[in-house]
């Protein structure tokens, strides 16, 4: 579900279908796989949701904030994340090294039914 968003255009406050902002596409793709989260900002989102332990942070599907809780986006592994960045549109994006020092925590969502 999240690749037929990809190579789409970074718009300030859109969620989608055709332009996203961060928290807009992290909000489509997770009502696209029946997750529902409430659609704010990425900081309003972070304090809603739990905590994820040390050992799963870099798991499938987890949000990872940075920036001061100013940007979100989804784990894809360890190595990379996908989300709506300004200069790129939506894209998967590499960690390191870049945005591997703007990490400021993870959290995570759970499936509908679970």
């Amino acid at each position: 579900m999240i690749e037929r968003h990809m190579g789409r255009p970074y718009v300030w406050g859109a969620c989608g279908l055709k332009s996203f902002d961060c928290s807009g596409f992290v909000w489509r793709v997770m009502l696209d796989n029946g997750i529902f989260i409430k659609r704010t900002t990425a900081r309003k989102l972070y304090m809603s949701l739990p905590r994820v332990g040390e050992g799963g942070r870099w798991d499938y599907g987890n949000l990872v904030f940075f920036d001061n809780l100013k940007h979100v986006g989804i784990v894809n592994e360890r190595s990379s994340f996908y989300h709506a960045q300004s200069s790129k549109g939506t894209n998967l994006s590499s960690f390191d090294p870049y945005w591997r020092g703007k990490i400021a925590g993870f959290r995570g969502v759970k499936a509908a039914g679970r």
